[in-house]
């Protein structure tokens, strides 16, 4: 009896063998992929927290440089967060923190650089696109219509498509091109909803130019 046994643990065992031969190369370099994966997406995930921790004490301290005025505090703040995180929607928040604050104290080539680093840097489509929506607005506040154009040819999302068409509707009344204007707002009110207080202003810009929405 114990030799049947025996007999029977051995063949168990030639089995056990013969398919670890086979498949065990296969087993161990599938469980070391799997292992150092699952390895590597913890390591990615704590990289990444650390990462977004980092940039929220630094897009902390910007804003704490912009409450107190200290140009020279925004700027070291703004350019660590920019170096260091670039890739980070603290960054690009940041960003639009600083262009506005700078725009409120009139100091626009300060506001123009924040807000082309935006529009060029951003991770969030729709953080490049107030960006460069924003930036046009500067653009033609200088007078510079060409520029304050191509930020709004950009590809953007389409839920600004009406803010774009309007601020292009500005820039051509600016330019003197009153039939591109009208066509601009037009676009613009076509694109706002029913009931949205933004198509109102949009009417009241085509009226001031003798067009009658209805």
């Amino acid at each position: 009896m114990a030799t049947h046994l025996d007999l029977e643990e051995q063949e168990q065992l030639d089995q056990i063998k013969h398919f670890w031969n086979k498949w065990g190369t296969l087993i161990t370099t599938v469980l070391v992929i799997v292992l150092g994966g699952f390895a590597a997406w913890n390591g990615y995930q704590y990289w990444q927290n650390r990462q977004g921790m980092q940039a929220s004490a630094l897009g902390s301290a910007v804003e704490a440089a912009v409450n107190s005025g200290d140009k020279a505090r925004i700027d070291q703040a703004f350019g660590d967060l920019r170096s260091n995180y670039g890739g980070t929607l603290q960054a690009a928040h940041a960003g639009l923190l600083v262009a506005k604050a700078a725009s409120d104290k009139g100091q626009m080539d300060d506001a123009k650089a924040a807000l082309t680093w935006v529009a060029d840097n951003a991770s969030d489509d729709g953080l490049k696109a107030t960006a460069r929506i924003r930036l046009a607005a500067v653009l033609l506040g200088s007078q510079s219509y060409d520029e304050a154009l191509k930020q709004l040819d950009a590809k953007m999302p389409t839920e600004f498509d009406a803010v774009v068409a309007d601020h292009q509707g500005d820039i051509y009344l600016a330019k003197g091109d009153k039939a591109k204007a009208i066509e601009a707002y037009r676009t613009a009110y076509q694109k706002t909803a029913p009931g949205v207080e933004y198509r109102n202003v949009i009417s009241v810009k085509l009226n001031a130019l003798g067009e009658d929405v209805k």
